[in-house]
């Protein structure tokens, strides 16, 4: 077979559903054509225009980061110094701070101080062997600052070598400008920046965070059925500091995914099966703000619920810029598998963000690979504060 470039002397983690596992392969070789793999296998021959030999390394799919809040400005390093001293995240959002500190600095912000910010945490990621990764607006909650944040996502496309993913966020947090008119804001969110950005194609989902210091499950079945309307999918934010039954929520309206669920229960484990939503797991989270209601793991394995793993890299809750590290916490805080982790960064996170072209080393995928200097794909999720990545391949294609 004719291919643009082969990778030879290699040993592949495919993620391959049709075979067990990792979908191992211990001498292998990946085929690129068009920025795209052709094949991924047992050794066979291949005439290549360019060939790389792995000298024996590890390939897997690039990895998937499929929830960050990583456009934003400021930082909330007083509110972690305020939780040591006792206060709860409940605590200091009701006190004005929280998101709505994040929104105020981040209105304040320049497109372009905006972009350069950014520009670094994704450029961490990418060290890493991240290829892929969603977005969400959420701190400008204003007309004018959500589609910025938008914008701003869009512009990291051209200047970044990853293919992102864009969530509107608009339902993360009621303003102070509509502090007093819930109704008034849901309007602005359903009647106006739905359909504005789903007419401009600035994003890919709509998200929204479900929990009594954000919105109602009635308030989020509102923006929901605009989104469907406007030909928009949904995920959530569901039952992180209660069980509001947001997983089932997200559920009923078919979502890619329903992340953090700490406080999901059988039913919406259940729900999540059966509508084939993801369940994205932010150990970040979780161990930034010392909670102690784990995500019910067991019922999710019960259900056959697909688990992803993500950073929610964010300035408040998970400063977290290490998506190998999110690995590490999944497996020591959640107790998942080596499997269940790398499944989670990479096939899960991709159907977690709805994408059919990567996720997975064969055919008709992007090239998008992570070569590691590793002996076995465990030590991606056993080592702590080690970056063992070789090179990285990130299709254009």
């Amino acid at each position: 077979m004719q291919a643009d470039h082969i990778f030879t002397n290699a040993r592949l983690a495919t993620m391959d559903p049709a075979l067990p596992g990792l979908g191992r392969v211990e001498d292998g070789v990946v085929a690129e054509r068009a920025g795209h793999i052709i094949y991924a296998g047992p050794v066979r021959a291949f005439d290549a225009a360019q060939t790389t030999d792995c000298g024996g390394r590890w390939i897997t799919p690039g990895l998937i980061d499929c929830h960050t809040h990583l456009v934003f400005s400021g930082n909330r390093a007083g509110e972690f110094a305020a939780r040591l001293k006792g206060a709860s995240y409940e605590d200091i959002s009701r006190a004005g701070g929280g998101i709505a500190a994040t929104v105020q600095a981040t209105r304040a912000a320049s497109d372009a101080d905006l972009r350069a910010t950014s520009l670094v945490r994704l450029n961490a990621l990418i060290a890493e062997g991240v290829t892929t990764v969603e977005i969400k607006s959420g701190y400008g909650l204003s007309a004018e600052s959500e589609i910025k944040l938008l914008r701003v996502i869009a512009a990291l496309r051209e200047v970044a070598d990853i293919d992102i993913s864009a969530s509107f966020l608009g339902a993360h947090s009621l303003p102070p400008e509509f502090s007093n008119n819930r109704a008034g804001y849901l309007d602005l969110l359903c009647n106006t920046l739905i359909p504005k950005i789903s007419e401009q194609n600035l994003a890919d989902a709509v998200d929204g965070f479900c929990e009594e210091i954000a919105f109602s499950p009635g308030e989020i079945a509102r923006v929901f059925t605009a989104a469907a309307a406007h030909g928009l999918r949904v995920k959530l934010h569901a039952d992180q500091l209660s069980n509001l039954h947001g997983a089932a929520l997200a559920a009923s309206f078919g979502a890619l995914s329903a992340d953090h669920l700490e406080y999901t229960d059988d039913a919406g484990a259940a729900a999540m099966a059966a509508a084939g939503t993801v369940a994205v797991l932010l150990p970040g989270a979780f161990y930034s703000l010392r909670e102690t209601m784990m995500p019910p793991i067991a019922a999710l394995r019960t259900h056959g619920v697909k688990i992803a793993v993500s950073t929610d890299l964010n300035p408040g809750t998970s400063p977290l810029n290490s998506l190998l590290l999110a690995m590490n916490m999944a497996a020591t805080q959640f107790r998942l598998t080596v499997e269940e982790c790398l499944l989670g960064v990479t096939r899960n996170a991709a159907t977690a963000l709805g994408r059919l072209d990567v996720g997975t080393l064969t055919p008709g995928k992007k090239c998008h690979l992570a070569i590691w200097d590793i002996k076995d794909p465990a030590e991606l999720v056993y080592n702590i504060g080690f970056n063992p990545l070789y090179r990285r391949i990130w299709s254009h294609a």
